[in-house]
């Protein structure tokens, strides 16, 4: 697959770590995403792909494209024989300011990029995309239609400052204290974070420390699983275990044996580290 990706000028790379360009056939029919501290925006530009919420039982079609707040379980993402899209990788808080509403209306429920921004809007960015032609044109399109859209965001400042501090230890330090230590009320940061990211400080400290857990993993070697679980932080290896099932849909064990899956059969492949054979 074709993989071009890069970081957007300033004010959107305080709310996106990255825009990309995704072209070709991915390396499996089904992919499985571990619940991870981002958020995505998919513009398709090839054949229908689809998407399992972490609270649907089944997969949804999305044409136009997709857009997946944080979520708080795994989800499927299943792709076509050859597929070709734009998207954007967000900062925990950075879908919020193109979002016509509360991100807690979407959390585990990913909807068509068209719901979010109108059919003849989604179209139009779609043939501009295509008429760009090559990946780089194609990421300065789509940089200037976010560059169109942002805009100011009630509560970003506050949630996007706390949610460096819980990203700088990992999700492991205490959530107890980040309302006073900002001087807001414990249930007006709550519903701050609700509003913007979609899920709670303590849900985003939870998904930060597994998803720093998961990524100190290095399957070709050893592991043990009650230090890994005590270096992350968690209370004992069975707390572990059920984060691992919430997180990936899959026991430890099992989470090892796809990821050896993915490196024995796509050794060096784009996409290999986050998401995992779902098939």
């Amino acid at each position: 697959m074709e993989y071009v990706s890069r970081v957007p000028r300033s004010p959107l790379d305080g709310v996106i770590d990255d825009l990309y360009y995704l072209e070709g056939a991915a390396p499996y029919a089904r992919l499985t995403l571990p619940a991870a501290p981002v958020g995505l925006l998919v513009v398709n530009l090839g054949a229908a792909f689809h998407v399992r919420g972490g609270g649907d039982v089944a997969m949804g079609e999305y044409a136009d494209g997709c857009v997946v707040t944080v979520p708080t379980r795994a989800w499927d993402f299943g792709y076509p024989p050859q597929t070709r899209s734009v998207g954007v990788h967000f900062k925990p808080w950075g879908l919020a300011p193109f979002l016509a509403m509360p991100a807690a209306e979407l959390c585990d429920r990913p909807v068509t990029v068209e719901q979010v921004w109108g059919r003849s809007a989604v179209a139009e960015l779609r043939d501009r995309l295509v008429a760009a032609g090559r990946p780089d044109e194609m990421l300065t399109v789509l940089e200037e239609e976010l560059m169109r859209r942002f805009c100011e965001t009630a509560g970003l400042g506050l949630v996007r400052h706390t949610s460096n501090v819980i990203a700088a230890t990992g999700g492991a330090g205490a959530v107890g204290g980040l309302s006073e230590a900002v001087g807001v009320s414990s249930t007006h940061l709550a519903q701050r974070f609700k509003e913007v990211i979609g899920v709670t400080p303590k849900r985003l400290a939870r998904t930060h420390r597994f998803a720093a857990a998961v990524l100190s993993i290095n399957p070709a070697e050893p592991i043990d699983w009650s230090d890994l679980a005590a270096g992350a932080g968690y209370f004992d290896q069975a707390h572990f275990g059920h984060e691992f099932q919430a997180f990936t849909g899959l026991t430890p064990t099992r989470y090892i044996e796809v990821r050896w899956q993915f490196l024995r059969e796509h050794p060096g492949h784009t996409l290999d580290g986050w998401p995992l054979p779902a098939d």
